[in-house]
């Protein structure tokens, strides 16, 4: 490596310290040398997980090996039925599991795949076509059109070179290249005399000299980030974790607790073991895991229904948790096609209105000016515009396709809002000569025949400072040449460049009618300027409603782009992400060189209180993604570019676009939009919400049934009497009802105003202390009917196989009408809609019916030891089980009334 980067060094240095020769470039002899010495030009792959380890992994959950500990235990005493129904439940969990999470990470792989196949280089003075791997440093390789770039190379010899950076850099135009050396601190999306690795060749030709391959290229450094990049667990993931790790402690307390109880009793230690492990499995919810994956792929299909794919089902529920969402600017806050929205020509300003490449809208004046039809120079200015242009617009199923510059297929739809159409004007004034364009010149000009007897016109476009500096006069309305007000030009330029508008300036000459040839020296005098064509790529007006949504639901929205400050802000403006509506945003836009001066504690402030953040690195993404994190915050990244996949991978929600994304952005996410679209993100946060909603009604659900037979089985014990329940029949209440009704809370509609409310906080547990307490209120309730029946049948000498069934059918019939409570957390039923969860009645319907074979046929009395009840059994347990919902209903509604009288003084004080 020399002293300097390769970017600040003319290609003749470079030349030097690579000790190589521009003209004739290595010889095969050298070549072969480096070869052996840098290795070849590919990334190194990383190893990743097969097959068997991440179907085992499936196993690594705290709540999973809780089940696997009673699976061992249960089988060691002999309860072989009892230790096959948990596995069953194990196993199936996993299998759901492994299932959808089958395509892991491959992102590296996914850069390899990337990287080009072969390239042409000069050896010895010779051209050759080799394989793209056996590229070394020092290497002089040619490019035109259409290549995909083998290698980061030192430009030289450029000729109208053009090169799309935008999977590298987040650069949505083309990028002009030359050969000239730029200052040492160049930003990557800024050193025009460098092409890097993976990027495509839109225009031109040029050479460039091998000075990076493989793992020391850009993209090998991009590699190397995704490696690095650690992937935390989600907020659900660790949720799980921490309430697993407090039940796990709970129930080994209890089993040691019952077990001292009873011994200190007199109870022998066989059967106090017994009930110890009859307590543990009445305390683990077997149904939790299988439950928790069920829902999660529910939400999976809701959420592929508006257009997200998830590839990782803990990625549903992180959605709705999110706090942070860090957008890409191009393509999906935007449309990701140039529109022209201001014109200015002979004097008189215009706006148009459509958006994209199709020439649908209309051409209004501004400020009272003169039609778009009376205004010879409008024609004129639109008429250069699709003449001095090289693109093309082919319709496809798909929608109309760009051959060419995005920049110039704007101008086509422009005019096509006139009704002038490409082909018929170069029909009309076919062109007969080109100079093209070049970033050293900053215009292109075009030649045209009007017909014989006519002088030929030139016509030329490009920046404002190459063309108006030339102009004396300018064409005005009337057709006719007038002295034009070059302050009056500058202001309206200064205008649309506030904006965000790229503005393109326009100038015609006639030249006599024998030319053939231009030059140059052809502009150098008698340019007529016509007018200003001012573009942009305009905001999605699904995703304005989208971030206002997402503001209102208490989250803030960042783009983060590769394009330029001024563009990037005036579309942050147009998006409101700057508004009233967003207090937290003090500063509107960082570049990245300001972000590169900032220590890490600085960034993390820059982080929280900027809106945008332009011609970041990757690596500056990566740093934002951890800042924020820091804050702890839950961020989502959209990304579509290799330059994205590092911070894709950090973020706690990575989502790519299924569209226009790369394979390795693809590839490091968890989300993929099938839409690009960001009001696709909004959506999934919303289904996100509900899908978590939907989760902890069922864990507030199902832990009050492993909390009653937990309290029954205790109190049993103490007592020193038979068990209510045994662990057969614990299974059957928590297998059961966890299918046939829990299940069902998975299919609840999303409540009301679910945007409405802020994000729930990183750092709160999934069970808040209004719903503890209700579980401890229903876990005793449950207990004391199922006890209480129990104890009441057999206080007369009664049958303990009946006994046990009434207490059985309490438990079961208790979480049914429970379950009535549990389809909102806060809202009463009749808000709700009695009818508007269908699969909940086909859940009550089955657990009814199951329930009446489980107590009246053989079959069951035989494996289970049940006992058919009469009707006054019938009459107690169904009675016991309305006092509960009803009791619960109170609870709710005491507790109603209180935020409700809360809020309104809290609004009242304001």
């Amino acid at each position: 490596m020399p002293e300097k980067p390769w970017h600040s060094l003319p290609a003749e240095a470079v030349a030097e310290v690579q000790q190589t020769d521009l003209a004739g470039g290595l010889s095969p002899d050298e070549a072969a040398r480096r070869l052996d010495e840098f290795g070849p030009n590919r990334l190194t792959l990383v190893k990743t997980q097969g097959p068997l380890l991440r179907f085992l992994l499936q196993f690594n959950q705290p709540l999973v090996l809780i089940l696997l500990a009673a699976t061992a235990v249960t089988a060691a005493v002999g309860e072989w039925i009892d230790a096959g129904v948990i596995f069953a439940v194990v196993l199936a969990n996993a299998v759901i599991g492994f299932a959808q999470e089958s395509k892991a990470l491959q992102a590296i792989d996914a850069l390899a795949r990337a990287m080009t196949s072969t390239a042409t280089v000069i050896r010895a003075g010779e051209r050759k076509r080799i394989a793209a791997e056996g590229l070394v440093p020092g290497d002089v390789v040619v490019l035109q059109s259409g290549d995909k770039i083998p290698a980061d190379l030192r430009l030289f010899g450029c000729r109208e070179l053009r090169v799309d950076e935008s999977a590298l850099t987040g650069e949505s135009l083309p990028v002009s290249k030359g050969d000239g050396p730029v200052e040492e601190s160049t930003m990557l999306a800024d050193r025009r005399g460098m092409a890097y690795s993976s990027t495509l060749v839109i225009h031109g030709a040029a050479k460039g000299l091998v000075v990076a391959v493989g793992d020391e290229s850009e993209i090998g450094r991009i590699n190397r980030m995704i490696a690095a990049a650690e992937v935390i667990d989600t907020p659900l993931t660790r949720k799980i974790k921490q309430f697993s790790s407090v039940l796990l402690y709970a129930i080994l307390a209890l089993a040691a607790l019952t077990f001292a109880a009873g011994y200190l009793h007199g109870q022998r230690w066989v059967d106090l073991f017994l009930a110890s492990v009859a307590l543990a499995v009445s305390a683990i919810p077997e149904g939790l895991p299988a439950a928790l994956t069920i829902t999660l792929a529910i939400g999976v299909g809701r959420m592929a229904r508006r257009n997200a794919i998830i590839r990782k089902l803990p990625a549903v529920e992180t959605l709705g948790g999110t706090t942070v969402i860090c957008s890409d600017k191009t393509g999906t806050l935007t449309q990701n096609e140039m529109t022209v929205t201001r014109l200015y020509a002979g004097g008189a300003r215009y706006g148009l209105s459509g958006v994209g490449y199709a020439p649908e809208g209309r051409i209004s004046p501004e400020n009272g000016g003169p039609s778009a039809e009376s205004n010879r120079a409008l024609a004129e200015l639109l008429t250069a515009g699709v003449l001095c242009n090289d693109a093309r617009l082919e319709k496809t199923d798909g929608g109309l396709r760009v051959e060419g510059d995005p920049t110039e297929a704007a101008l086509i739809a422009s005019a096509g809002k006139l009704g002038l159409r490409k082909e018929e004007a170069e029909r009309r004034f076919p062109r007969l000569d080109v100079i093209p364009f070049e970033s050293a010149r900053q215009y292109m000009a075009t030649l045209h025949d009007q017909g014989a007897g006519r002088p030929k016109v030139l016509y030329v476009k490009g920046s404002i400072e190459s063309i108006c500096l030339e102009c004396a006069l300018g064409y005005g309305r009337e057709g006719a040449p007038e002295v034009q007000d070059s302050l009056e030009v500058h202001r309206v330029v200064e205008e649309m460049a506030s904006d965000g508008l790229r503005v393109l300036a326009f100038a015609r000459k006639e030249m006599p009618a024998e030319t053939t040839r231009i030059g140059p020296e052809d502009l150098a005098e008698g340019l007529e300027f016509i007018g200003l064509q001012g573009m942009i790529d305009p905001p999605r007006p699904e995703a304005l409603a989208a971030i206002r949504d997402c503001q209102k639901a208490g989250i803030l929205v960042k783009m983060i782009t590769g394009d330029h400050a001024g563009t990037a802000a005036a579309i942050g403006r147009r998006l409101g992400l700057c508004s009233d509506a967003c207090a937290m945003h003090t500063e509107e836009v960082l570049t990245g060189r300001e972000l590169a001066s900032l220590s890490d504690v600085e960034i993390i402030e820059a982080a929280e209180h900027t809106a945008v953040f332009a011609r970041v690195t990757p690596e500056q993404k990566l740093r934002l993604v951890e800042a924020l994190q820091r804050r702890h915050h839950v961020v989502a990244m959209t990304g579509d570019g290799v330059n994205d996949a590092p911070a894709l991978k950090k973020a706690d929600i990575g989502i790519a676009m299924g569209v226009n994304g790369t394979e390795v952005s693809k590839e490091a996410a968890d989300m993929i939009l099938t839409d690009d679209n960001f009001a696709t993100i909004e959506a999934a946060v919303e289904e996100g919400r509900g899908v978590f909603d939907n989760l902890t009604k069922f864990i507030t659900w199902t832990l009050p049934t492993n909390g009653g037979e937990g309290l029954a089985l205790m109190a049993a014990i103490f007592f020193g009497l038979d068990l209510p329940v045994l662990p057969l029949h614990i299974l059957w209440i928590n297998m059961t009802t966890a299918v046939l009704l829990g299940l069902m809370l998975a299919f609840e509609p999303k409540e009301p105003g679910i945007m409405d409310r802020p994000p729930r906080k990183p750092k709160e547990p999934i069970l808040t202390g209004p719903l503890a307490f209700r579980i401890i209120l229903v876990s005793v309730l449950l207990m004391v009917g199922g006890f209480g029946l129990f104890k009441l049948e057999m206080s007369g000498g009664g049958n303990i196989l009946l006994a046990r069934t009434r207490a059985v059918n309490l438990f079961i019939f208790g979480e049914m009408f429970y379950l009535f409570n549990c389809r909102s957390l806060v809202r009463p039923l009749r808000e709700l809609g009695f009818f508007s969860n269908r699969w909940f009645w086909g859940g009550i319907l089955l657990m009814t019916l199951l329930q009446a074979a489980y107590t009246y046929l053989p079959v069951f009395n035989r494996v289970f030891g049940s006992h058919p009840m009469k009707v006054g059994d019938w009459a107690q347990v169904l009675g016991f089980s309305l006092l509960i919902s009803l009791a619960v209903a109170a609870e709710k509604a005491v507790r109603f009334r209180f935020v409700r009288r809360k809020r309104l003084s809290l609004d009242g004080g304001r």
